[in-house]
């Protein structure tokens, strides 16, 4: 906290925050929306979070005849006094210094500047606003003391602390608790071209890098696994986690020629057959392929005649067979008819087969298991229909598989029983997430059940609005970039107290690298600017496995090492 104070506060309250009159020195223009500002009351100092900046007067007379532009003595005359800069804080953290044991009550007690910062980081004990400041405490700009006091710092060795970008006005790491993180489900959101998929590569990095958790990645346009397009005018690519991390990232690919085709050389094919598909995989993407509630009636009669082939089955029925069918078990023969010919889309499905020799979930199961972290890409199967599909057809039997390995935990009570956590990253997280279809997916049951299971979900979405509000109270941390409508603000600071100091914070984000965190994972809401993902990120964050990059990757290196060795 520098020594040089801001401005003071005149009034306010607990439930809508602080105002604040800036020092006659101090230009309005320095105060940024999102800025992270200290306030020094007697007892406590106080973390706050800048969310609006105002101008004010002291006599409206002066409005009525202002001074010309030109004449800057009166309006040096008048500042601070007559025309003043007002910032509104809201207080989200406050910390009081412990009594000493041998505290003298005669002797006045030592609340300066100086007493604060002789304070260790051992003794600093963050809690809750239950108060406000008094009249007019001076107001600081925060240090990078402060800063690691609130967010700690990426080297702590008692937690497992990312860096995930800085503060808009400061050069000093913010950081996020990754072990906090993962134990509870989180969203990135932000709408088209914000940076969603960057931040997510970030998080993901880190969450590799500190072994937090083990990742499956469900990766819609493929740009997770190997490496992805970079926006901007120039056409360059940046890195994917297989290359950060070749020895940790396993890439699994549902369209095997689209993988060969951009370069991924070593990735492994993913098939799923017809009698793993399941009547709640089919009511998920009933809006898709316009199935009516009538017809998935009747697909429960077929099933529980034809059991999990119940699909093959009614593909390979003529109408009489329907009719007939339909006479023996009561069911509807146009209903019947209409699911035949709506399932018969699924042929398009390049990963879809009539069985499978190869049990490839299990395969999956036994990389995460191994604590390899799993890419799927979809290729050119990236529509809408394929990707719900098979997202939840995987998802919903690798869950199956992590809630036995947790009832054996809590069995058994033994550490070698406890599962790996696991974080399930998934794009138009919206579209698993309605509010009419969430109770029948697996993703709302994961969401709800958090981390009791030991599977969690990191959301990827532009409209957050379109998520059930009972799922985006169970979000733990949400990183948002800026978002533009009404209803998606809102849904973001669904069940967030003190939310609607927070909206003209996010409302005022730049398009680009900038987003504002809040939630578990923080101890206090903070805007900040996002980390660079570029060759910089690569050195502090990979691993080099020579053994698995090809030839010209080596060969690449080593040519830039004799480079920068003057050979």
């Amino acid at each position: 906290m520098t020594d040089h104070p801001l401005g003071a506060v005149v009034q306010g309250s607990l439930s809508q925050g602080l105002e604040v009159r800036l020092h006659s020195d101090v230009s309005v223009e320095q105060m940024r929306v999102g800025k992270f500002l200290v306030v020094q009351g007697v007892r406590s100092r106080f973390f706050c979070l800048l969310t609006d900046v105002s101008l004010g007067t002291a006599n409206p007379r002066i409005l009525a005849n202002p001074p010309s532009f030109q004449d800057t003595f009166m309006r040096d005359v008048l500042a601070g006094s007559a025309t003043y800069g007002n910032v509104e804080l809201a207080p989200m953290l406050m910390f009081t210094p412990k009594e000493e044991e041998d505290h003298n009550p005669s002797q006045p007690e030592d609340t300066s500047l100086g007493s604060f910062q002789a304070q260790t980081n051992a003794d600093i004990e963050l809690l809750p606003v239950k108060t406000i400041p008094t009249h007019f405490s001076q107001v600081y700009e925060a240090s990078e003391r402060d800063f690691r006091a609130v967010f700690g710092w990426e080297d702590d060795p008692t937690r497992r602390n990312f860096a995930i970008g800085k503060p808009l006005d400061m050069d000093v790491p913010i950081c996020i608790d990754l072990d906090r993180f993962v134990e509870r489900s989180n969203g990135v959101f932000g709408k088209s071209g914000t940076g969603k998929s960057f931040l997510t590569r970030l998080l993901i990095s880190g969450i590799i890098r500190k072994q937090a958790a083990v990742n499956l990645m469900f990766d819609m346009h493929s740009e997770y696994g190997w490496e992805a397009m970079k926006e901007g005018k120039e056409v360059s690519t940046v890195k994917g986690l297989r290359q950060l991390f070749p020895g940790q990232v396993e890439i699994y690919t549902l369209d095997p020629e689209s993988t060969k085709r951009r370069g991924v050389s070593d990735a492994q094919e993913l098939y799923l057959s017809y009698d793993q598909i399941d009547i709640e995989d089919i009511r998920l993407v009933g809006h898709e392929l316009g199935i009516s509630e009538a017809s998935l009636d009747n697909a429960n009669i077929l099933e529980a005649e034809y059991g999990k082939s119940w699909i093959m089955q009614l593909l390979n029925m003529t109408n009489e067979d329907i009719k007939l069918f339909c006479q023996e078990k009561q069911g509807h023969a146009g209903s019947i008819m209409s699911l035949q010919r709506k399932l018969m889309r699924l042929d398009n499905l390049k990963y879809l087969r009539t069985a499978c020799p190869h049990n490839y979930i299990n395969q999956v199961l036994e990389s995460l298991d191994a604590g390899k972290h799993v890419v799927i890409e979809f290729g050119s199967q990236s529509n809408m229909l394929s990707y719900m599909l098979a997202t939840n057809m995987i998802t919903r039997r690798i869950h199956g598989s992590y809630v036995k390995k947790a009832e054996r935990f809590l069995q058994t009570k033994s550490p070698g029983d406890r599962p790996r956590q696991l974080v399930i990253t998934i794009e138009e997280a919206h579209r698993f997430l309605d509010s009419k279809i969430v109770h029948q997916t697996i993703f709302g049951t994961i969401a709800r059940e958090m981390r009791k299971y030991f599977v969690t979900l990191l959301i990827v979405d532009q409209r957050p609005s379109g998520i059930d509000n009972e799922v985006m109270s169970q979000v733990g941390t949400r990183i948002t970039c800026l978002l533009n409508d009404e209803k998606d603000i809102d849904a973001i600071f669904t069940g967030v107290s003190g939310g609607q100091n927070l909206r003209s914070v996010l409302a005022k984000l730049d398009s680009k690298q900038q987003a504002l965190i809040l939630g578990h994972a923080v101890p206090m809401p903070v805007v900040i600017r996002t980390r660079a993902y570029d060759q910089q990120f690569y050195a502090e964050i990979g691993e080099t496995d020579w053994s698995q990059l090809p030839d010209e990757d080596v060969f690449a290196a080593a040519e830039t090492a004799r480079a920068e060795l003057g050979f």
